[in-house]
């Protein structure tokens, strides 16, 4: 057996052709550079803010969050393809033609751009652009026709070390951390917002809600929006602002109280009683009228699950707009609204562990709030990119419901030999890839899309 290093340029991530074209057809690469302001002299540039973008999301969804890593993914052919280089082995270049993408130190100044006081700074980024980009594209996922819109509220705790702009010491998450504000539709997120560790969860959600309603409302005209969240968002402000609109709901956690668990004793005790005569954990649901005496303006529906386990009662409430009488789709009682409305939230934490644990959007490292900001916004792009290569490509496929992380190892890392030529670069992924169906399939379907903006 010998083994040399004269295989020529090779690639360990040949899927991310397939991501290439997502954002093609998206735009999302070319919309996010809009958001930029570049002032650098193009006489000395190598890499376009598209460039720079492209290479940055694509290297996330590939696994690869610390910009560290660009420093020897910057010679990787396919990735330089996918970033848009028109030469993928940096021989058009002005300065370092031995590779075709951007090192960590000009992928750092990209993401530094809010920090006007340097010398150096020569790109900037208007925040509310790329805040209004993010909601805009993520709607735009959304079936026009579609009867229900169910928004998820969350407050997450990302976990910092260092003394980072803005951190708070957090006892719920027992450390300093940042507390980013996720609105998530379905299994797309349209708003991440990163907040300072000291914020309440009432915080700029009132201000939020204010944007991506109207939004939506845009995009699918005839739908109902509801509003789901836990007890950190039942606030006045939320509910009155759903009420005073026509067709927006809300199911809310509520924080209870001794009046609550009084309302509830009868429910409880025919629980217990069960629990007594089954050996099981046993559930009762009501419902009532209620107003707190000071903080609402008027009495809400309020649905009460008494329950007792095991380790004893266990009594939680809900707060709602929604008629008892439904949509036509039957009677919105009790037990519907707590089990098949407010507990089927728990999918947006799906949604979040793509996020965190697949993607690294908790990777708060550099000082700067924005900065920070900016790299929460950029994996939730890349989230979205593998988002909509599951739901474009991969359904009626074994990874129809997969996560971003499984699509990645399955899909995407694949070896492939570039050559470059002067008229092509032929790619040649390895014969032994077994999921050679599927991604011929996914190409397949892709090349069939008519990618639309509306």
């Amino acid at each position: 057996m010998q083994a040399d290093f004269s295989g020529g340029h090779l690639s360990s991530d040949g899927g991310v052709l397939l991501l290439r074209q997502i954002d093609r057809g998206l735009g999302i690469s070319r919309a996010l550079a809009q958001c930029f302001h570049d002032t650098r002299n193009q006489v000395f540039v190598d890499h376009s803010v598209e460039e720079l973008l492209a290479q940055r999301l694509n290297g996330l969804a590939l696994g690869y969050e610390d910009l560290n890593d660009h420093d020897t993914l910057r010679l990787d052919p396919l990735l330089a393809v996918a970033a848009g280089k028109t030469d993928p082995l940096g021989g058009d270049r002005i300065h370092d033609q031995s590779c075709a993408l951007a090192a960590s130190s000009t992928l750092n100044r990209l993401e530094l751009s809010n920090n006007k006081d340097d010398r150096y700074h020569k790109l900037s980024h208007d925040a509310r652009k790329i805040e209004q980009l993010l909601l805009e594209m993520s709607v735009r996922c959304l079936p026009k026709h579609a009867r229900e819109i169910v928004l998820d509220l969350d407050g997450m705790g990302h976990l910092l070390h260092g003394l980072q702009e803005g951190r708070h010491f957090s006892a719920y998450y027992d450390g300093y951390c940042y507390q980013p504000l996720y609105v998530v539709c379905g299994a797309i997120p349209v708003w991440t917002q990163l907040r300072t560790g000291d914020c309440d969860a009432k915080e700029d959600v009132l201000a939020a809600l204010k944007k991506i309603i109207p939004v939506i409302r845009k995009r699918c005209r005839h739908a109902r929006i509801l509003i789901r969240g836990d007890s950190g968002f039942c606030r006045e402000g939320l509910m009155a602002l759903c009420e005073g609109q026509k067709k927006v709901y809300y199911v809310l956690g509520l924080a209870k109280n001794s009046v609550l668990v009084e309302r509830v004793e009868q429910a409880m005790f025919w629980a217990a009683a069960r629990r007594c005569l089954t050996g099981q954990a046993s559930r009762e649901f009501s419902e009532f009228e209620y107003q707190t005496q000071e903080s609402w303006t008027r009495s809400r529906r309020v649905v009460g699950k008494a329950e007792v386990t095991l380790e004893g009662a266990n009594p939680r409430f809900v707060v709602t707009n929604l008629p008892k009488e439904g949509f036509g789709d039957g009677i919105l009682s009790a037990q519907r609204v707590y089990e098949e409305v407010y507990c089927a939230r728990g999918n947006m934490e799906n949604v979040l562990k793509q996020q965190v644990l697949d993607l690294e959007a908790d990777r708060m490292s550099t000082h700067y709030l924005a900065s920070n900001q900016l790299r929460l916004w950029l994996a939730t792009f890349a989230y979205l990119m593998m988002d909509r290569l599951r739901a474009l490509t991969l359904q009626g496929t074994e990874l129809a419901q997969a996560t971003a992380g499984t699509i990645r190892v399955k899909l995407l890392k694949v070896a492939a030999a570039v050559k470059v030529s002067v008229r092509r670069v032929y790619v040649q992924f390895c014969s032994a890839f077994p999921m050679q169906e599927v991604f011929t399939l996914c190409l397949k379907r892709l090349k069939a899309i008519s990618w639309q903006t509306g």
